[in-house]
Formats: C-alpha cells, sequence, structure tokens
C-alpha cells in the first residue's frame, strides 16, 4: 500500500471547530461491509445496531491539561511547551515539545505562571523540536501536579485555530475517562452522552474498557510513500485481565465485538493470543495497522471520519476496505460531514 493512495480533496470548511451541541447527535454514517451500503444517521440511533449480549470495548484514557505557555528567562518571549510524558516523577523530569524551538537550548530557564512559582530547566534535546525539561518546585508532587494541571490548558489539536474555551474541558474528554495520560482524546468515543450508555446499558449491550495513552504519534504525519517502513511512536496499553474476559466471552458467543475508536483497534490488536482472542497487557505498543490487515478480536467500529494520508485513516480502510471506505469518503465530503476530532461519527459493521 503507497501512501499517495490515501489522497483526498477535504474542503476546509469540514474540519470540524467545534463539537455537535449535545454529544450524541453529532451525524452518524453506518457501512455495511457484507452488502456495501451507506446509511446516514444521527449518533444515539448507534443503539439500532447493536443487540443484548453484544460488547463495546471502550478506551478509558483521560486527558490531562498539556498545553502550557512560559517566558524564556531576559528575554521573555513566549514559549509554548506540550507536555508529552512524565519520565521520572521524583526528579520531576518531562519529555516536551517546544515552539518556537529554534529559541531554547539546553540550561534555558523558563518561567510559568503570573507569579512565575514554576520554573523549567531544559536539560536535553531529545529532537528538533523536543526537550527534556526538569521543573523546580517548591512543595509535594502532588501540589506540583496540581500546578500543572493549573497551568495547562486543553491540548485542541492544531488545525482548530482558536482559542481553548471553557467548554473543551468537558467535551474533549469521553464521559468515562479515568486514568490521565492522554495528550490527545480517543474522539470516537465523544459521541457517547450519559444518556445515551444507560440506554445501551439497559438493552443489554456490555462494555469493557481498555487503557491507551494517546500520543502525538497518533498525528504524526507518514512521510514515506512505502507504508511498510513507517514507525509508529510507542504508547502506553494496558489491558487488565477483567476486560479480557469480558472480550474472549462475547468472542465465544460469536456477538457484535464493537471497537469504539482506531486506539482501542489498535490495543486490542496489539494483544491478541495464538487462537484470536484478546490477552492482558501492560506496557508500550508501536502496532500500525494498514490495509491489507486480518483483524482478530474486533468485527465492529466506530470512528470519527479522518485527514487524507493520517495512519487513522489508513487503519479505518483496512477495516472497511480501501475501496469502500474511499467511496464513503468520497460520499461524506459531499454530504458535508464534518471531519476530525470534533467531527462526525462511522460505524463499520
Amino acid at each position: 500500500m503507497k501512501l499517495s493512495k490515501f489522497k483526498f480533496d477535504l474542503p476546509e470548511d469540514l474540519l470540524a471547530e467545534y463539537p455537535a451541541e449535545n454529544r450524541d447527535e453529532s451525524r452518524l454514517m453506518v457501512l455495511d461491509r457484507k452488502k456495501k451500503t451507506i446509511e446516514h444517521h444521527t449518533f444515539k440511533e448507534i443503539i439500532n445496531y447493536f443487540d443484548e449480549g453484544d460488547l463495546m470495548i471502550l478506551n478509558n484514557t483521560k486527558v490531562f491539561p498539556a498545553r502550557m505557555y512560559g517566558e524564556k528567562e531576559k528575554t521573555g518571549a513566549r514559549i509554548e511547551v506540550f507536555l508529552l510524558r512524565e519520565l521520572n516523577a521524583e526528579s520531576r523530569l518531562w519529555d516536551v515539545l517546544v515552539d518556537p524551538a529554534r529559541k531554547i537550548r539546553i540550561g534555558n530557564k523558563l518561567f510559568f505562571g503570573d507569579d512565575e512559582s514554576l520554573v523549567a530547566e531544559v536539560i536535553d534535546n531529545t529532537t528538533s523540536r523536543g526537550r527534556t525539561l526538569r521543573f523546580l518546585y517548591d512543595g509535594t508532587y502532588e501540589e506540583f501536579r496540581k500546578k500543572l494541571e493549573e497551568l495547562g490548558e486543553t491540548p485542541l489539536p492544531k488545525y482548530i485555530k482558536r482559542a481553548v474555551e471553557k467548554d473543551d474541558e468537558e467535551r474533549y474528554q469521553t464521559i468515562y475517562a479515568k486514568h490521565e495520560g492522554a495528550i490527545a482524546a480517543p474522539t470516537a468515543g465523544l459521541h457517547f452522552s450519559k444518556h445515551l450508555m444507560k440506554r445501551l446499558e439497559i438493552k443489554g449491550i456490555d462494555f469493557a474498557e481498555i487503557t491507551l495513552h494517546v500520543g502525538l504519534g497518533t498525528f504524526n504525519p507518514v512521510e514515506v510513500e512505502d507504508l511498510s517502513k513507517h514507525k509508529m511512536d510507542s504508547e502506553r496499553l494496558i489491558i487488565t485481565q477483567e476486560a479480557v474476559d469480558i472480550v474472549n466471552r462475547a468472542i465465544d458467543k460469536k456477538r457484535r465485538v464493537c471497537a469504539v475508536g482506531t486506539t482501542v483497534m489498535r490495543g486490542i490488536e496489539s494483544a491478541v493470543s495464538s487462537n484470536n482472542h484478546l490477552n492482558s497487557f501492560n506496557g508500550w505498543t508501536n502496532k500500525f495497522v494498514f490495509p491489507p490487515y486480518d483483524f482478530s478480536i474486533a468485527n465492529c467500529m466506530v470512528t470519527n471520519f479522518h485527514t487524507p494520508k493520517s495512519t487513522l485513516m489508513m487503519m479505518a480502510a483496512a477495516f472497511a476496505g480501501y475501496d469502500f471506505l474511499m467511496e464513503a469518503y468520497e460520499e461524506a465530503v459531499k454530504e458535508k460531514y464534518k471531519f476530525y476530532s470534533y467531527g462526525d461519527a462511522m460505524l463499520i459493521i
């Protein structure tokens, strides 16, 4: 498979700047792989495609406010610091991206907050944009983390040009988010409202939760024409035995097993047993799924509409079938579906 096969014209006005007014009222395109049909619904109608005993697998990662703004010592230049991951809690070392990167060298100090009570020192260059920072803060680790929360803002994707609003704190988070560690939301899950979850539960739909902390690697552009040469960044993945038991029971009963989002699909495909069941997992995954690919666990998938040439679009194409997905995307553009993180959803059955 070649990168150029995933190019399509996406009008800028179809990139969703804001979420739908109500989570479960975004649009839903339903792709039936057997019948090759495309239907148009609203998201809450997804309940009609599931019966008692069917299973939805959710990613319960929680987005933390990863984007901060600091001032460089002496010059006072405003620097964006994007927290990627904590390297060492005790010494308060973090992997970060800085922008503009050219201004930040090892030894530089950055000051955060009006009172400049949080200071960071640059101690390493990891990539052209990446740095390792050591935060200096008088207080306990809990107080330090609280300070980061206070000074950070919701890390909306770069394509959203507007300022972060109060609403975003809640809306760029799934309602079942539990374990903090993601710097981007598992966006397929953003369409589930409390009311819809309750209705699914009453109908007898089961849920299993895994945790995959979404990193920026998910959005890294693919820069090689031959997809087999692309390397994904590693992301932290935890699949408990409890989740394994729920999933494997549904597989054995031949139920509909639905991966809610590409992150769930990547997670479960990283932990497949030899007899096509799920294994527990606690570690890192850099699984990259692109066509052709044989899926082992899920037979159904919820996903958003993705940008051209993205690894997320490639996974959706592997699941739906390349030609069918391209046809669906053409239809989505024609019908003015909203794309990307705050956009509309697709159910592939």
